[in-house]
Order: structure tokens, then C-alpha cells, then sequence
């Protein structure tokens, strides 16, 4: 069955000021439909059809550009929505809120190495928040559309929360700059569903 882009659970102009109703529109129905459409043509007729896109990605052959691409596209765009939400931001608690001060040794100390990371991509990337069994945490960051579940990007763990750095992203707002694109990005994260995802992958 093909890959279909997922409807949004908010209105294209539900996070603003934060990212703005026109870059969301063609975020989602230009952007990540394109790599919705590419994956599945890539796809076709092979042994991948009818896979799921994490199987996909974790045993993907990095030369298929096709595939890692298109693939990672998809599945970083479908996590990007729903960690973010009209009523997000604050400071998640429970255990991913003392997983992340085990971890980092605060919330702050967190948010500044995650924002540096999402700041330090060279050109276009993603910044991650990883969990791994055990549930353990840690931050890295992937260039282009690539992403922790692909083999070897030097990442590992499951991506819990991730921000897109591509200017796609950001530019029509905030043009160049990137800094002001990620803090405003902390005041529309979804730390109910974080928490969630952190339960099931940890």
C-alpha cells in the first residue's frame, strides 16, 4: 500500500507567530507531499512495497539516494507535525522530564545543547532527541534527510523529537535566521507526545 501524506491535527496557521500559516501550507502540501510522491514511486515494484517505513529505513542500503532521501523525507516530516501543537511548549515532566535531567543535567542544559545542534547543521539537516532501551537520552543531528534510524549516521536510538533545519523550514519568517527559528520552535513542541513516544521507544 503506498505512503500517504498524513492530514495535519492543526490548522496551517494554528502555531503562529511561531512559524507562520504560509511556510506551514507549503511546508506540508509542496515539501513533504513531494517526498511522499518520490518514496512511492521509488519504491514501486521492488521488495520494499508494502514495507513500513521504519522497516524501510533501518535496513535501507545507503547508496539507494532515491530511497534515503525520499524515504527519510517522509518519515522526518510525519514526526516534525506531530511533535508540535497549538497548546505546546513549557517543560515536559514525568519520566521523560527526569530522563532529560539525568541525561543533560537540566531542562535548560538540554535545550542548549539541542538548539545547538540545530544550529551548528551545516546547510540543510535535522537536529534529534533519541531514546534508547533502557531509556536513556541523547542529541545528534543528520544532514539533508537523513535520520537516526538509518544505519550509520552516527546517531542510533529512536527519534523522539526532531526539528527540521532545512530553510524551507523557516526562511519565508525568519529568513537567516536560524537561532531565532529554533527558539521559537521550543514554544510549539508537543511534550505530551514526546512523553508518549519516549514510553513506547525506551
Amino acid at each position: 500500500m503506498a505512503f500517504e501524506l498524513p492530514n495535519l491535527s492543526y490548522a496551517y496557521d494554528a502555531l503562529e507567530p511561531h512559524i507562520d500559516a504560509r511556510t506551514m501550507e507549503i511546508h506540508h502540501t509542496k515539501h513533504h507531499n513531494g517526498y511522499t510522491t518520490k518514496l512511492n514511486a521509488a519504491i514501486a515494484g521492488s521488495e520494499l512495497e508494502g514495507k513500513s517505513i521504519e522497516d524501510i529505513l533501518n535496513d535501507l542500503d545507503m547508496s539507494n539516494m532515491a530511497v534515503r532521501n525520499n524515504g527519510g523525507g517522509f518519515y522526518n516530516h510525519v514526526l516534525y507535525w506531530d511533535i508540535m501543537s497549538p497548546n505546546g511548549g513549557g517543560t515536559p515532566g514525568g519520566d521523560l522530564g527526569s530522563a532529560i535531567a539525568d541525561a543533560f543535567g537540566s531542562f535548560e542544559a538540554f535545550k542548549d545543547k539541542f538548539s545547538a545542534a540545530a544550529a551548528t547543521r551545516f546547510g540543510s539537516g535535522w537536529a534529534w532527541l533519541c531514546a534508547h532501551k533502557g531509556g536513556k537520552l541523547d542529541i545528534c543531528s543528520t544532514p539533508n534527510q537523513d535520520n537516526p534510524l538509518m544505519p550509520s549516521t552516527g546517531c542510533g536510538g529512536h527519534p523522539i523529537l526532531g526539528i527540521d533545519v532545512w530553510e524551507h523550514a523557516y526562511y519565508l519568517n525568519y529568513q537567516n535566521r536560524r537561532p531565532d527559528y529554533i527558539n521559537a520552535f521550543f514554544e510549539v513542541i508537543n511534550w505530551g507526545r514526546v512523553a508518549e513516544l519516549y514510553q513506547v521507544n525506551s
